[in-house]
Parts: structure tokens; sequence; C-alpha cells
């Protein structure tokens, strides 16, 4: 019989030390890269599955809820082992590669899709010092990665070798790119009202008032284009071209199937979240209660309570799931719209939309702070 020996939390630490020592790095800056690490980890591991599994039961219950039916309710109580049931199926799936599909570009696509929403989560704030990386150029790196899915979308449609996937890759292409601009705009707004690119920086501008309505005009517009854009970039119902059903069997994904699809799948919940969380980051206060200051100031002990860590991130998640539900409810409330309509509705409407609400915020910070 082999016996292992663990060692201590002092001998750890020693050899710790010794390690950070032998590479020329300080002890502190190892801890904060160790928790940028683990960090990662479990949102890999833990907090994309179980989101990506919360959020197509929720968008089940809630189209259901719309079409006046019941949703899943025979794989457990109301039905909610139904998508971890779904995913385990996607997992034993056979994975079929075309014959003529360009095999290597065929596999690296679902995974060019999926990783850039995963990176941009590991820069989100969750709540109050609750994050893996509080970058000070959060919101460009946010928004540099969000721009790469695009690139996996146009490739799975290049390598399928189908010829409806190819025009769903270049209808994203078209699309993906067009609406970053307005979404890009929107941000910039808010960029100048807050004065800074840090996320948490952002955040804690609005622990009074929420930019939404701290800037009469500005905020609510600057979110509403934001918004729109958003719900595009994750090509999601009005703005679901690139996969519609009727025209192009599935679009990009017509030739995925087992766990390359799933990929796809897992892509588009994961980057709805990143999508609300960065308008609940920038427009609604992030983790902060409305008028947290002011009640803190008031009322030092219901002010504990609101702003404590844990009770931030219960407001974060909230405010999250709320704009999740908004998304859904218009998903399945409008129709699709032509692809003419959808591009038209970005250049002629919301890019001047975008430039004239910068101009705006520009003049009021001027004028007015």
């Amino acid at each position: 019989m082999i016996c292992f020996a663990l060692p201590t939390i002092d001998e750890l630490g020693q050899r710790l030390g010794a390690l950070c020592e032998a590479v020329g790095v300080r002890p502190d800056e190892a801890l904060q890269v160790g928790r940028t690490v683990v960090a990662t980890i479990i949102i890999v591991f833990v907090f994309v599955p179980v989101t990506a599994l919360v959020l197509i039961y929720l968008e089940r219950k809630v189209s259901a809820y719309i079409q006046d039916r019941l949703g899943p309710m025979r794989a457990g109580p109301k039905g909610i082992l139904q998508t971890a049931l779904d995913a385990v199926k996607l997992l034993l799936k056979e994975d079929i590669i075309p014959r003529d599909a360009d095999r290597r570009l065929f596999t690296i696509a679902p995974i060019l899709v999926f990783c850039p929403g995963v990176i941009v989560l590991a820069t989100l704030p969750f709540g109050n010092g609750v994050w893996a990386a509080d970058l000070n150029l959060g919101i460009v790196f946010m928004i540099a990665f969000s721009g790469l899915t695009v690139l996996g979308i146009i490739l799975a449609g290049f390598a399928s070798n189908n010829k409806w996937s190819l025009l769903g890759g270049l209808r994203a292409a078209a699309q993906m790119v067009s609406y970053e601009i307005p979404m890009g705009l929107a941000i910039v707004a808010v960029v100048l009202m807050a004065g800074d690119l840090k996320m948490s920086s952002i955040v804690q501008g609005q622990a009074n008032h929420w930019y939404i309505w701290q800037y009469p005009v500005i905020g609510l517009l600057s979110f509403l284009i934001y918004f729109t854009a958003g719900i595009a970039e994750v090509n999601r119902t009005p703005f679901d071209i690139p996969e519609a059903e009727s025209e192009l069997v599935a679009g990009y994904h017509t030739e995925y199937s087992g766990m390359k699809f799933a990929l796809f799948f897992l892509a588009e919940y994961v980057n709805t979240f990143v999508v609300c969380a960065i308008a609940a980051t920038l427009f609604f206060g992030g983790w902060y209660f409305p008028f947290s200051d002011w009640i803190a100031e008031h009322a030092p002990a219901v002010g504990a309570i609101v702003n404590h860590p844990i009770a931030s991130v219960v407001w974060f998640f909230a405010k999250v799931y709320g704009l999740i539900v908004v998304m859904m409810w218009i998903r399945w409330t409008y129709p699709r719209l032509r692809v003419d309509q959808l591009m038209s509705f970005c250049w002629k409407l919301l890019i001047p939309l975008g430039f004239i609400n910068l101009f705006l915020a520009a003049i009021w910070i001027v004028v007015f702070e």
C-alpha cells in the first residue's frame, strides 16, 4: 500500500514563495494570477454550463407562457430535467463531418464562436469585488473579443461546403459587422458619461443614479440602441437572418451535429447573457441597488444589507435575468425581418441615431459638467 503525505499550508506557502522568487514574480502578483486562473476555470466548467441550462429552460417556459402552452412538464418537476437530458443526448450523438467539408476549419469554427463569450465573462463584474479580472480597458477588451464571434460563423459556413451554410455565414458577416457600429456608438456615449473605461469604475459612478435616467434622453436612447444592436449581435429573432430556418435550412450550422452543434447552441445563450450583463453594468448600475449611497446615508442598517457583497451579486443577476426575459419576450412576439429590412434598419436608423446620441452626450458633458 502506497501512502502520500499531503503538504501543510505553511509548506505550500514556502514552495509558492520559492517558485515566485525563481521566476521573478512578487507573491501578491502570483496570488492575483492564481485567483484569475481559478475564477476562469469555475466560469468555464461550472458557470457557463449551468447558465446555459437555466436559460434554455427559462426560454422554453417563457415561450410557452406567451403562446398559451405548458412547455416541458414530464422530465422532472415542471420539466426541469428536460434541458439536462437534451444536453446528455447531444453529448452522445454521433459527430458527423461531411465528406467534402474542410475538416480542420469545420472543427475550429464552433470553438471560435464559443470562446469569445466565455473570455468576456471573465472580465464582467458580477458583484462588489466579484470578478476574475478588472481591466483598465475592460469595455474595450469586451468589444474586441465579442467581435471575434463572427469569424467562427463565417468559417462554419465556408467549411461546410454547403450553399445554405455559406449564405448563412455571409449574412452573419454583413449583419454582425453592421450592428457592431451602433452598439459601439452607444457604449462610447456611456464612456463619456463615466469618464472611464474600467467596468468597476463605470458601475461605481452609478451608486446613486443609474445612467439610464441620470442623463435625460441620452441614457435611455443609448440603452435602446445598445439593446437593439445586441439582439442582432446574438442572432436572435427578429434579427436571426443568418440561421433563417424557412430560407436556409439552419443557416451556418446546417451540417453540424452532436457536440459541435451544442457549442453553437451554448454560444448563443452565453452571448445573450453577456449582452444583458454588459447592459446591466453600463445602464442599470451593475451590482448597485437603486439609490444605494442615499440609503446607506439615511438608513445605515438597511444600507449595510443592500450594499453587502452577497446582496450585490443578487442585484446584478436580477437585472441581467430581467433583461434576458425582455429579450425572450421580443423573440417570441415579433416576426423575422427580411434581409433588406434588417440592413436598412441598421444603416438608415440605428447608426444615424447613434451618432446623434453621441453628439448630444458630448455636448452635455462639455456644457453641464
